[in-house]
């Protein structure tokens, strides 16, 4: 089984995959996020201050690393804590509501200005979009969708508003049925995931819904999700 765990940010993803790696057995892909590519692509930047040069190269950078991880692991199958569609989706929006969302926030549901970066910003993205697709169709077997009913988290380090996640909850949805690959749209507290998931896909467990959470939440307190800001502030 090659599955992919879908929604847009604070949908619980990454606490979501890792819980259901240890549940059920199957390996957990891993690819770096964007704020630990960050400081390779754009040093001392916040992503919000990046412009879209800098956010073409860290989505192509992520993109190549999960393919690399989601072909060493093919043979086995995999659990992958999104996909290269959420990066190209998180991209595309921006030409709807600007490079950094959260500046755009005082437009409501109206889209920014078609600046000339944005014009160009939405051509490469265009592109990339099928280049994606492509590799997403190929590669996987079926999505978990989870549903957009948590609240966004107040880290500091994600330049998005509420609007940049319902377009994108709207838009992965609608892509993964253009694309046809099995989706399974799950809510609920993290345990009745874990259950349904393994009951809809036909996933047998390899221990109880507690141990894996407390696992899962054991390794999810391990990552590092300073922006990078707070790392230079640290290793001062």
């Amino acid at each position: 089984m090659k599955l992919g765990i879908s929604g847009t940010y604070s949908s619980g993803k990454t606490l979501t995959s890792i819980a259901l790696s240890h549940y059920t057995g199957i390996p957990r892909t891993l690819a770096r996020t964007m704020r630990e590519i960050l400081p390779e692509a754009a040093p001392g930047k916040a992503l919000e201050e990046c412009t879209a040069a800098e956010l073409i190269q860290m989505i192509v950078v992520r993109h190549t690393e999960r393919v690399a991880h989601e072909r060493e692991l093919a043979g086995r199958g995999f659990i992958s804590d999104g996909s290269s569609l959420q990066e190209w989706i998180y991209g595309s929006i921006r030409v709807r509501v600007g490079i950094n969302p959260n500046a755009s926030v005082h437009l409501g549901d109206a889209d920014v200005d078609r600046t000339p970066e944005l014009e160009f910003f939405e051509s490469v993205m265009e592109r990339l979009g099928v280049s994606f697709k492509l590799h997403v169709q190929r590669s996987f077997d079926a999505f978990v969708h989870l549903r957009n009913e948590l609240p966004l988290a107040a880290d500091g380090h994600r330049p998005v508003n509420e609007r940049f996640r319902t377009l994108a909850d709207e838009t992965l949805l609608r892509v993964l049925d253009e694309l046809g690959i099995p989706v399974h749209v799950i809510g609920g507290p993290l345990a009745h995931r874990l259950e349904r998931i393994a009951e809809q896909l036909g996933l047998e467990p390899v221990m109880t819904t507690r141990q894996a959470i407390a696992r899962a939440s054991a390794e999810y307190r391990s990552l590092d999700t300073r922006d990078e800001r707070e790392r230079i502030a640290a290793a001062a």
